[in-house]
């Protein structure tokens, strides 16, 4: 039998294995085209992101941008002519044509509109709010000329649905820096702001609210005016011409005599096509028809019994009448035909030769 060979343990020496040495940066191994597109559309996908929202932080301040300015009326726009109503404020306008219209509209066409009017938006349409004078020029002066350039006029455009008061008090401050706007006038647009704004509870409540810049005497003026045309029921043609002392002496008399009111709205209804000057006529006339019984009723004389005779004369017979403050004079002759200042003249004449 053979022997079998003897298996021998080999001892190796042990062998130091370097691993494998870093790859300098940019020898890295290529990703495959996939991977370098997954790559790519995320870093597109984030820059994105980043981009839409800077976009909508812009668009979020510029929103609110807007509707401040909007709340402040200073956004501006030529808006069309045919586009703006102006219903919504109650003017203190009277009847016809403005005069002062020809040096505004001379001064829009040498310079443009310096100052734009102001609009509320109402649907796809415009309310004026401010400016009626500068819109009726524009307005005027298209029709005038035809020029587009005057088809548009600049508006700023206010915020919708602003305060009634608001709008009324920027019509008043527009109003009192107008030369000669008469304690009538800011007493018609009391009138009108009250017909329109269900909160206000009293003419006076009206004034308060609409002149309250203004003193305490003038907002006082203001309050018998409006006494006076509320209590003529606008039957006083030309509001804008009443001096304030003849208005304010036609006042004292509708609160002296309960019968005042009546005597003088008959006086008025019994002349409707009347000048700024006979207007006034009319006025004074009735207060001096009410003078007289007023101040022997507040002294409180006694009545002293009448003289009554009469004149013969070419026209017919002149019954007079004397009591203790009256004479009166009858005759069958119309005396209103004759010339103010004639009968003036006459009655000095009269008065002074009792006098004598």
């Amino acid at each position: 039998m053979s022997k079998k060979k003897r298996v021998f343990d080999i001892d190796f020496d042990e062998v130091n294995v370097t691993p494998a040495a870093t790859v300098p940066a940019g020898t890295e191994a290529r990703r495959g085209p996939m991977a370098a597109a997954i790559t790519e559309n995320a870093e597109a996908l984030t820059e994105r992101q980043k981009a839409e929202a800077a976009i909508r932080a812009e668009n979020d301040a510029l929103a609110h941008e807007l509707v401040r300015l909007k709340k402040a009326g200073l956004i501006t726009d030529l808006i069309p002519l045919d586009q703006i109503a102006t219903t919504k404020l109650t003017r203190d306008r009277k009847p016809g044509r403005d005069p002062e219209i020809d040096e505004l509209k001379q001064s829009i066409r040498e310079i443009g509109l310096s100052n734009p009017i102001r609009v509320e938006p109402v649907g796809d349409t415009y309310e004026l709010i401010q400016g009626f004078r500068r819109f009726t020029a524009y307005c005027e002066l298209f029709e005038e000329t035809g020029d587009d350039t005057y088809a548009r006029i600049p508006a700023g455009i206010n915020a919708k649905g602003e305060n009634l008061l608001r709008l009324y008090r920027r019509m008043v401050d527009e109003n009192l820096v107008r030369r000669g706007v008469s304690f009538g006038e800011m007493a018609q647009l009391a009138i009108n702001y009250k017909s329109q704004a269900e909160e206000v509870e009293s003419y006076d409540h009206a004034v308060e609210l609409l002149f309250a810049s203004s003193g305490r005497q003038k907002r006082s003026y203001i309050k018998h005016f409006v006494r006076l045309l509320a209590d003529t029921d606008g039957r006083i043609v030309h509001v804008d011409s009443i001096p304030r002392a003849l208005g304010l002496q036609v006042v004292k008399r509708l609160d002296e005599t309960p019968e005042a009111k009546g005597i003088l709205n008959r006086l008025l209804a019994a002349k409707e096509e009347r000048t700024p000057e006979q207007e006034q006529a009319l006025m004074s006339d009735f207060v001096q028809q009410m003078s007289a019984p007023v101040s022997k009723k507040k002294m409180g004389r006694p009545r002293k019994a009448k003289t009554t005779f009469r004149l013969e004369r070419p026209d017919g017979d002149a019954k007079c009448t004397v009591s203790d403050g009256r004479i009166e004079l009858r005759l069958e002759r119309d005396f209103s035909g004759l010339e103010r200042k004639r009968l003036e003249a006459a009655v000095e004449a009269f008065l002074g030769a009792l006098e004598e």
